[in-house]
């Protein structure tokens, strides 16, 4: 039986992943496919370099378009990040007729719709299941799984990097540049991790999620980005003494076809599965109109679970190929994108003032917020030995972002109140 030939762009963790995978499950992948699958030509920066995977240097090349142009070889399986050349490459690899597994969210969420529309003019796969969450299948999911509903929300711990510094932020009462630190020792984050921390990471996984999920172009720009530099280690501890568990979601909502994404540290009560997710897994939780909710939760990165999402998406475009049926399965968005505005966009929020500690001073901040439609859940006030002012806690009801960006605007004028520490969603 022929071989389907794949062209490998990329050796690194998930790279040498994906080569242990097909050397290791040759048989279970040629009778789930129904070919054999032969890794050809690897794609690295250095051919001299020392590997912990022993592979043919003849297999090896640092000139990317000799895969690309390759006749042979039928699959490019794409895990070596960047986005602009590798934007010319898989395009060219798709002109010529080549099918592309990714593990790029950089790439799709930056280029995708014109990615998949090139696909889709020459009758190509373009999967890209590991560019979101590892090794939890959540756009296959999302594509398959979710074709009969209607999907209203989507919310999800997607990176992880932040989600381990704020669990240990939590469980030890640690400051976030102590655990950021850490972090780095341990490689969890990057010696730059302002992509992780500043939410912007996240920000691309919602992105290609709130595509899929609404079936409408969602753009980087349109992502509300916040992250987790500001979170403190005394917000973590107010947050759990009320019930909570601080974690940056992404959260994408649709309401009368319009909708909002965005990445926010978030307060979580206890009582929801995503508070329960730890260090440096990720869940997805999908709220459909029909199957209501459901979580999908595991490892977000690593060698073996993202080269595995990696693999299955390449046994999905060998099987196309043997059915014939490649370019079959490309999602396009077909609906108009409606943003909401900040009057459609409501959330409870949880909200920590410093104030004055005279009386009169909380009848002056709940007057702020009846001038302004907001109703209160709950109001707190804890006794702090080392801050002479007053210590307000605040969770509203459902508030449209419109009308809290005007009390927390009135809070900035009035003499009272010294400083607004914190204020966060509330979720669950």
């Amino acid at each position: 039986m022929k071989p389907v030939k794949v062209g490998l762009l990329g050796l690194g963790t998930v790279g040498t992943g994906v080569v242990r995978i097909v050397e290791a499950h040759q048989h279970d992948l040629m009778s789930q496919s129904g070919s054999p699958i032969e890794i050809v030509k690897i794609l690295v920066q250095d051919k001299n370099k020392a590997r912990n995977i022993s592979v043919s240097p003849e297999m090896l090349t640092e000139n990317p378009w000799e895969i690309i142009e390759d006749p042979e070889i039928d699959v490019i399986v794409e895990v070596m990040g960047g986005i602009e050349l590798t934007k010319q490459l898989m395009l060219g690899a798709l002109e010529r007729g080549k099918h592309i597994v990714t593990a790029n969210k950089d790439l799709m969420a930056l280029h995708g719709p014109e990615i998949m529309a090139k696909a889709a003019e020459k009758g190509c796969d373009v999967f890209y299941e590991a560019s979101v969450a590892g090794g939890i299948p959540i756009i296959r999911t999302l594509i398959e799984g979710f074709s009969s509903d209607r999907i209203t929300k989507i919310m999800g711990i997607v990176n992880g990097t932040t989600n381990y510094i704020l669990t240990k932020m939590s469980q030890e009462g640690a400051a976030y540049a102590d655990v950021l630190k850490e972090a780095q020792e341990l490689g969890y984050a990057e010696a730059d991790p302002t992509s992780d921390v500043e939410g912007f990471d996240a920000a691309r996984k919602m992105t290609i999620l709130g595509t899929l999920g609404f079936h409408a172009n969602v753009a980087l720009a349109d992502v509300e980005v916040k992250g987790i530099s500001g979170v403190t280690k005394e917000d973590i501890a107010y947050g759990k003494r009320l019930g909570y568990e601080v974690k940056l979601l992404g959260i994408a909502e649709r309401q009368d076809e319009h909708i909002s994404v965005s990445v926010q540290p978030t307060m979580v009560k206890t009582s929801h599965p995503l508070a329960s997710v730890n260090g440096v897994f990720n869940a997805v939780y999908v709220h459909g109109e029909a199957v209501g909710e459901t979580m999908f939760y595991g490892p977000g990165a690593g060698e073996m679970p993202t080269a595995t999402s990696v693999v299955a998406d390449l046994v999905a475009v060998v099987r196309n190929l043997n059915l014939g049926v490649n370019g079959r399965r490309g999602f396009i968005p077909y609906k108009e994108k409606k943003l909401k505005t900040d009057e459609q966009i409501a959330s409870k929020n949880f909200i920590l003032l410093h104030v004055a500690d005279k009386a009169g001073v909380l009848a002056q901040i709940t007057q702020v917020f009846a001038e302004y439609g907001v109703s209160l859940e709950s109001v707190l006030q804890h006794p702090n030995a080392t801050n002479p002012l007053a210590e307000i806690i605040i969770i509203t009801h459902d508030a449209n972002k419109a009308a809290m960006n005007k009390v927390l605007k009135q809070f900035e004028a009035m003499d009272v109140v010294h400083a607004i520490k914190s204020v966060y969603r509330v979720e669950g």
